[in-house]
């Protein structure tokens, strides 16, 4: 697995890549604005081309946008859901430029209208957003979701449901947080449970459909529907749920992007987990690799996760 971080971009996006690499990161996922905003200011030309060279520069594997959190585009309320589309646009157009490889987002709530009827908005969504795009080349992932409330997605079901109604492989895949998964009821932290999920991956969604994890563990009790992200080995998922998925061979070129608590000291805690995480690796049949340490910094950007 390649094994990374959601940075911010306070100090620059280029400086995000630069970040990621002396935290030990292979992949890198971002905000390409604020979160908690519809629209952010246009990304410079020139900006952007720092940031596409920086990622080769620094080894970066894989690449990703993370979505912000107003938009809902299963949303039953025209007003909200064209401003939602429109948001999701430009949020897919800042990616393209970008050049990164995926757009990481929560597929929405239907608050009230009904799972079916929430579900084919959120397909109609992503197929009016592809057809604004045609030439692009990032994929879109769906977040599973925890289970709160009216959200949909949590469902393995739900998300192939989506994929299907859009009929765009090449274009439409899934990213798993782990944290949602174990909040949804899912237990792979023995061996057979994580077995019996990975069954039920490529039963029902298709192991080639998950194109990316999210590495947290989880605050809350297996089935609480809780989003609450723990760092690694520290919540209910505990180590052995994180060793059985990194050393599984089917996502060894996949990435997985941690989005775990931070505190005052910069990125020291995301340095830790990812040092953890490759501490559960089985040993390396490769002769003369050596282990990676990762540095810190003490100053925090702004934009994290």
């Amino acid at each position: 697995m390649f094994l990374g971080a959601h940075l911010g971009i306070a100090d620059g996006l280029a400086e995000a890549a630069r970040e990621g690499r002396r935290i030990g990161c292979d992949s890198l996922q971002i905000f390409s604005k604020s979160p908690q905003m519809w629209s952010g200011p246009a990304i410079p030309a020139d900006k952007a081309a720092e940031f596409r060279a920086a990622i080769p520069a620094e080894r970066i594997r894989a690449t990703a946008v993370h979505h912000g959190y107003l938009a809902n585009l299963a949303s039953p309320k025209p007003d909200m859901l064209a401003r939602s589309r429109s948001a999701f646009l430009d949020e897919l157009q800042r990616a393209e430029l970008l050049g990164v490889d995926a757009m990481i987002f929560h597929p929405g709530a239907h608050l009230g209208s009904g799972v079916e009827t929430g579900l084919a908005t959120i397909a109609d969504s992503l197929r009016k957003a592809l057809a604004a795009v045609p030439e692009g080349r990032v994929v879109l992932l769906l977040e599973n979701a925890a289970g709160q409330g009216t959200t949909l997605g949590t469902t393995f079901e739900e998300l192939r449901w989506v994929l299907d109604s859009v009929g765009r492989p090449d274009r439409v895949g899934v990213a798993l947080d782990t944290c949602h998964l174990f909040a949804a009821g899912n237990d792979f932290r023995a061996a057979d449970g994580y077995g019996a999920l990975m069954e039920r991956v490529d039963r029902v969604l298709g192991r080639g459909t998950v194109r990316a994890f999210h590495l947290n563990d989880a605050k809350a009790e297996l089935g609480s529907h809780l989003d609450r992200h723990e760092n690694i080995g520290k919540g209910e998922i505990g180590l052995d749920g994180f060793r059985h998925l990194v050393n599984d061979p089917r996502w060894g070129t996949t990435p997985g992007y941690l989005e775990t608590p931070l505190d005052d000291d910069g990125y020291a805690r995301y340095a830790a987990d990812l040092r953890t995480l490759r501490s559960l690796e089985a040993p390396s049949p490769v002769v003369g690799r050596t282990a990676r340490r990762a540095p810190t910094r003490r100053r925090r950007s702004s934009t994290v996760k």
